[in-house]
Protein backbone atom coordinates (compact mmCIF):
# COMPACT_ATOMS: atom_id res chain seq x y z
CA UNK A 1 0.00 0.00 0.00
CA UNK A 2 1.42 3.37 -1.00
CA UNK A 3 2.23 6.03 1.58
CA UNK A 4 -0.39 8.28 -0.06
CA UNK A 5 -3.09 5.69 0.49
CA UNK A 6 -1.88 5.11 4.04
CA UNK A 7 -2.19 8.83 4.69
CA UNK A 8 -5.69 8.90 3.19
CA UNK A 9 -6.84 6.12 5.51
CA UNK A 10 -5.18 7.82 8.47
CA UNK A 11 -7.16 10.97 7.68
CA UNK A 12 -10.40 8.95 7.70
CA UNK A 13 -9.51 7.30 11.00
CA UNK A 14 -8.82 10.71 12.51
CA UNK A 15 -12.28 11.87 11.36
CA UNK A 16 -13.84 8.81 13.00
CA UNK A 17 -12.13 9.59 16.31
CA UNK A 18 -13.15 13.26 16.19
CA UNK A 19 -16.92 12.72 16.41
CA UNK A 20 -19.03 11.47 19.30
CA UNK A 21 -21.27 8.50 18.52
CA UNK A 22 -23.37 6.23 20.73
CA UNK A 23 -21.39 3.22 19.50
CA UNK A 24 -17.78 2.39 18.58
CA UNK A 25 -16.66 3.43 15.10
CA UNK A 26 -13.63 1.63 13.66
CA UNK A 27 -12.49 0.95 17.22
CA UNK A 28 -9.55 -1.11 18.44
CA UNK A 29 -11.98 -4.02 18.83
CA UNK A 30 -11.65 -4.51 15.06
CA UNK A 31 -8.60 -5.85 13.18
CA UNK A 32 -6.49 -3.02 11.74
CA UNK A 33 -7.14 -3.98 8.11
CA UNK A 34 -10.89 -3.89 8.63
CA UNK A 35 -10.75 -0.76 10.80
CA UNK A 36 -9.36 1.43 8.04
CA UNK A 37 -12.10 0.35 5.62
CA UNK A 38 -14.84 1.14 8.17
CA UNK A 39 -13.20 4.51 8.84
CA UNK A 40 -13.31 5.35 5.11
CA UNK A 41 -17.05 4.59 4.93
CA UNK A 42 -17.67 6.54 8.13
CA UNK A 43 -15.73 9.62 6.95
CA UNK A 44 -17.73 9.64 3.70
CA UNK A 45 -21.07 9.37 5.53
CA UNK A 46 -20.14 11.77 8.35
CA UNK A 47 -19.22 14.56 5.92
CA UNK A 48 -22.44 14.07 3.92
CA UNK A 49 -24.53 14.11 7.11
CA UNK A 50 -22.81 17.35 8.12
CA UNK A 51 -23.73 18.90 4.75
CA UNK A 52 -27.39 18.05 5.34
CA UNK A 53 -27.40 19.48 8.87
CA UNK A 54 -25.44 22.68 8.17
CA UNK A 55 -27.94 25.36 9.20
CA UNK A 56 -25.73 28.23 8.05
CA UNK A 57 -26.19 27.22 4.41
CA UNK A 58 -29.33 27.42 2.34
CA UNK A 59 -31.16 24.27 1.31
CA UNK A 60 -29.93 24.76 -2.27
CA UNK A 61 -26.31 25.01 -1.09
CA UNK A 62 -26.62 21.85 0.98
CA UNK A 63 -28.19 19.94 -1.91
CA UNK A 64 -25.35 21.14 -4.15
CA UNK A 65 -22.74 19.79 -1.73
CA UNK A 66 -24.55 16.44 -1.54
CA UNK A 67 -24.77 16.27 -5.34
CA UNK A 68 -21.03 16.94 -5.52
CA UNK A 69 -20.44 14.19 -2.96
CA UNK A 70 -22.49 11.84 -5.15
CA UNK A 71 -20.39 12.77 -8.17
CA UNK A 72 -17.19 12.19 -6.19
CA UNK A 73 -18.51 8.81 -5.01
CA UNK A 74 -19.06 7.53 -8.53
CA UNK A 75 -15.71 8.83 -9.66
CA UNK A 76 -14.20 6.82 -6.80
CA UNK A 77 -16.22 3.74 -7.82
CA UNK A 78 -14.82 4.04 -11.36
CA UNK A 79 -11.31 4.94 -10.15
CA UNK A 80 -11.57 8.25 -12.02
CA UNK A 81 -9.69 11.46 -11.07
CA UNK A 82 -11.39 13.58 -8.43
CA UNK A 83 -12.32 17.23 -9.13
CA UNK A 84 -10.91 20.13 -7.14
CA UNK A 85 -12.68 20.74 -3.85
CA UNK A 86 -15.67 23.06 -3.70
CA UNK A 87 -16.06 25.62 -0.91
CA UNK A 88 -17.83 23.88 1.95
CA UNK A 89 -16.28 20.48 1.35
CA UNK A 90 -13.94 19.20 4.08
CA UNK A 91 -10.23 19.75 3.63
CA UNK A 92 -9.66 16.01 3.48
CA UNK A 93 -12.24 15.39 0.73
CA UNK A 94 -9.61 14.05 -1.66
CA UNK A 95 -8.24 11.75 1.05
CA UNK A 96 -11.73 10.43 1.89
CA UNK A 97 -12.41 9.39 -1.70
CA UNK A 98 -8.89 8.07 -2.27
CA UNK A 99 -9.42 5.73 0.68
CA UNK A 100 -13.09 5.00 -0.07
CA UNK A 101 -12.40 4.10 -3.70
CA UNK A 102 -9.76 1.61 -2.59
CA UNK A 103 -12.14 0.19 0.04
CA UNK A 104 -14.97 -0.22 -2.49
CA UNK A 105 -12.72 -2.17 -4.84
CA UNK A 106 -10.87 -4.12 -2.14
CA UNK A 107 -14.07 -5.22 -0.34
CA UNK A 108 -16.37 -5.35 -3.39
CA UNK A 109 -18.86 -2.98 -1.77
CA UNK A 110 -22.18 -2.33 -3.55
CA UNK A 111 -22.26 1.33 -4.56
CA UNK A 112 -26.06 1.44 -4.23
CA UNK A 113 -25.71 1.22 -0.43
CA UNK A 114 -23.66 4.42 -0.45
CA UNK A 115 -26.17 6.01 -2.86
CA UNK A 116 -28.91 5.17 -0.37
CA UNK A 117 -27.09 7.07 2.36
CA UNK A 118 -26.87 10.17 0.20
CA UNK A 119 -30.55 9.97 -0.72
CA UNK A 120 -31.45 9.95 2.99
CA UNK A 121 -29.21 12.93 3.71
CA UNK A 122 -30.83 14.87 0.86
CA UNK A 123 -34.20 14.03 2.35
CA UNK A 124 -33.09 15.61 5.63
CA UNK A 125 -32.71 18.91 3.79
CA UNK A 126 -36.27 18.93 2.48
CA UNK A 127 -38.34 16.86 4.96
CA UNK A 128 -38.92 17.90 8.56
CA UNK A 129 -41.97 15.78 9.48
CA UNK A 130 -42.90 12.09 9.08
CA UNK A 131 -46.58 11.22 8.86
CA UNK A 132 -46.36 7.59 9.97
CA UNK A 133 -44.01 4.79 10.99
CA UNK A 134 -43.81 3.42 7.46
CA UNK A 135 -42.26 6.68 6.25
CA UNK A 136 -39.78 6.70 9.13
CA UNK A 137 -38.78 3.08 8.53
CA UNK A 138 -38.18 3.91 4.87
CA UNK A 139 -35.89 6.75 5.90
CA UNK A 140 -33.94 4.44 8.24
CA UNK A 141 -33.72 1.85 5.46
CA UNK A 142 -31.58 4.35 3.59
CA UNK A 143 -29.98 6.40 6.38
CA UNK A 144 -28.87 3.60 8.72
CA UNK A 145 -29.29 0.10 7.36
CA UNK A 146 -26.69 0.49 4.58
CA UNK A 147 -24.01 1.11 7.21
CA UNK A 148 -24.55 -2.25 8.87
CA UNK A 149 -24.61 -4.07 5.56
CA UNK A 150 -21.40 -2.34 4.50
CA UNK A 151 -19.71 -3.37 7.76
CA UNK A 152 -20.74 -6.98 7.17
CA UNK A 153 -19.39 -6.92 3.64
CA UNK A 154 -16.10 -5.41 4.74
CA UNK A 155 -15.88 -8.38 7.12
CA UNK A 156 -16.68 -10.81 4.29
CA UNK A 157 -20.29 -11.64 5.26
CA UNK A 158 -22.94 -11.77 2.53
CA UNK A 159 -25.89 -13.68 3.98
CA UNK A 160 -29.50 -12.39 3.87
CA UNK A 161 -30.27 -13.54 7.42
CA UNK A 162 -27.38 -11.51 8.80
CA UNK A 163 -28.54 -8.50 6.79
CA UNK A 164 -32.00 -8.71 8.35
CA UNK A 165 -30.61 -8.77 11.89
CA UNK A 166 -28.26 -5.94 11.00
CA UNK A 167 -31.15 -3.86 9.63
CA UNK A 168 -33.02 -4.26 12.91
CA UNK A 169 -30.03 -3.07 14.94
CA UNK A 170 -29.24 -0.18 12.59
CA UNK A 171 -32.84 1.02 12.50
CA UNK A 172 -32.92 0.80 16.30
CA UNK A 173 -29.72 2.84 16.53
CA UNK A 174 -31.16 5.46 14.17
CA UNK A 175 -34.41 5.69 16.13
CA UNK A 176 -32.48 5.90 19.42
CA UNK A 177 -30.58 8.85 18.02
CA UNK A 178 -33.87 10.51 17.09
CA UNK A 179 -35.31 10.14 20.61
CA UNK A 180 -31.98 11.18 22.14
CA UNK A 181 -31.90 14.35 20.03
CA UNK A 182 -35.64 15.06 20.19
CA UNK A 183 -35.23 18.42 21.96
CA UNK A 184 -32.41 19.67 19.72
CA UNK A 185 -34.26 18.63 16.56
CA UNK A 186 -37.49 20.14 17.89
CA UNK A 187 -35.74 23.48 18.43
CA UNK A 188 -34.59 23.38 14.78
CA UNK A 189 -38.07 22.59 13.51
CA UNK A 190 -37.42 18.93 12.72
CA UNK A 191 -39.53 16.15 14.27
CA UNK A 192 -38.86 12.51 13.46
CA UNK A 193 -41.48 11.09 15.84
CA UNK A 194 -44.32 10.19 13.46
CA UNK A 195 -47.32 12.50 13.42
CA UNK A 196 -49.61 9.47 13.68
CA UNK A 197 -47.96 8.46 16.98
CA UNK A 198 -48.17 11.99 18.33
CA UNK A 199 -51.85 12.27 17.36
CA UNK A 200 -52.60 8.93 19.03
CA UNK A 201 -51.42 10.45 22.33
CA UNK A 202 -53.16 13.79 21.85
CA UNK A 203 -50.05 15.71 20.83
CA UNK A 204 -50.94 16.72 17.26
CA UNK A 205 -48.89 19.84 18.00
CA UNK A 206 -45.91 18.44 19.96
CA UNK A 207 -44.24 20.44 22.72
CA UNK A 208 -41.38 20.09 25.18
CA UNK A 209 -42.96 22.43 27.74
CA UNK A 210 -46.54 23.30 28.69
CA UNK A 211 -49.73 21.25 28.64
CA UNK A 212 -48.86 19.15 25.59
CA UNK A 213 -45.42 18.14 26.87
CA UNK A 214 -46.79 15.16 28.83
CA UNK A 215 -48.59 13.85 25.74
CA UNK A 216 -45.41 14.29 23.69
CA UNK A 217 -43.44 12.33 26.29
CA UNK A 218 -46.06 9.58 26.19
CA UNK A 219 -45.60 9.30 22.43
CA UNK A 220 -41.84 9.21 22.89
CA UNK A 221 -42.18 6.46 25.49
CA UNK A 222 -44.15 4.40 23.00
CA UNK A 223 -41.43 5.00 20.42
CA UNK A 224 -38.77 3.89 22.92
CA UNK A 225 -40.68 0.63 23.45
CA UNK A 226 -40.86 0.02 19.72
CA UNK A 227 -37.12 0.67 19.46
CA UNK A 228 -36.39 -1.87 22.19
CA UNK A 229 -38.19 -4.49 20.13
CA UNK A 230 -35.90 -3.73 17.18
CA UNK A 231 -32.77 -4.11 19.33
CA UNK A 232 -34.11 -7.46 20.59
CA UNK A 233 -34.85 -8.62 17.03
CA UNK A 234 -31.31 -7.82 15.88
CA UNK A 235 -29.40 -9.13 18.90
CA UNK A 236 -28.66 -12.59 17.37
CA UNK A 237 -26.28 -10.88 14.91
CA UNK A 238 -23.88 -10.19 17.79
CA UNK A 239 -23.42 -13.96 18.23
CA UNK A 240 -23.67 -15.00 14.57
CA UNK A 241 -20.39 -13.38 13.48
CA UNK A 242 -16.96 -14.49 14.61
CA UNK A 243 -13.66 -12.95 15.61
CA UNK A 244 -13.24 -9.42 16.87
CA UNK A 245 -16.24 -8.16 14.90
CA UNK A 246 -18.42 -10.03 17.41
CA UNK A 247 -17.17 -7.75 20.21
CA UNK A 248 -17.51 -4.61 18.11
CA UNK A 249 -21.15 -5.47 17.39
CA UNK A 250 -21.84 -6.32 21.01
CA UNK A 251 -20.40 -2.96 22.08
CA UNK A 252 -22.51 -1.25 19.42
CA UNK A 253 -25.67 -3.01 20.64
CA UNK A 254 -24.89 -2.18 24.26
CA UNK A 255 -24.18 1.47 23.43
CA UNK A 256 -27.52 1.87 21.71
CA UNK A 257 -29.52 0.15 24.43
CA UNK A 258 -27.70 2.14 27.13
CA UNK A 259 -28.70 5.42 25.49
CA UNK A 260 -32.26 4.15 25.15
CA UNK A 261 -32.28 3.44 28.89
CA UNK A 262 -31.11 7.00 29.57
CA UNK A 263 -33.82 8.44 27.32
CA UNK A 264 -36.42 6.33 29.14
CA UNK A 265 -35.15 7.53 32.52
CA UNK A 266 -35.44 11.15 31.42
CA UNK A 267 -38.99 10.60 30.25
CA UNK A 268 -39.84 9.14 33.66
CA UNK A 269 -38.36 12.29 35.23
CA UNK A 270 -40.49 14.48 32.96
CA UNK A 271 -37.65 15.99 30.91
CA UNK A 272 -36.53 15.74 27.29
CA UNK A 273 -32.83 16.59 27.15
CA UNK A 274 -29.98 14.93 25.30
CA UNK A 275 -28.38 12.08 27.27
CA UNK A 276 -24.93 10.91 26.24
CA UNK A 277 -22.45 8.21 27.19
CA UNK A 278 -19.48 9.18 29.35
CA UNK A 279 -16.57 7.67 31.28
CA UNK A 280 -18.93 6.73 34.12
CA UNK A 281 -20.50 4.20 31.75
CA UNK A 282 -17.20 2.34 31.21
CA UNK A 283 -17.58 -0.13 34.13
CA UNK A 284 -21.13 -0.91 32.98
CA UNK A 285 -19.89 -1.61 29.44
CA UNK A 286 -17.00 -3.75 30.64
CA UNK A 287 -19.25 -5.84 32.87
CA UNK A 288 -21.89 -6.32 30.18
CA UNK A 289 -19.28 -7.37 27.62
CA UNK A 290 -17.71 -9.84 30.06
CA UNK A 291 -21.04 -11.34 31.11
CA UNK A 292 -22.67 -11.33 27.65
CA UNK A 293 -24.66 -14.49 27.02
CA UNK A 294 -26.37 -15.71 23.86
CA UNK A 295 -30.16 -15.72 23.87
Amino acid sequence: MTSGLDAAYASCEEAARAHYENFPVASVLLPGAMRRHIAAVYAFARAADDFADEDERTAAERIHLLDRWHERLHRAVNDAPQPASDPGEPENAAAIFHALGHTIRECDLPAHLLDDLLSAFKQDVTVSRYQNWEALFDYARRSANPVGRLVLRVAGYRRPGLDEWSDSICTALQFTNFWQDFRADFDRGRIYLPQSELARHGAETPAVTGDTAAATRAALRQAVGRTRQLFAAGRPLCDAVTGRLRYELRATWLGGTRILDLVDAQLDAGVVHRPALCLRDTPWFAWRLITWTSR
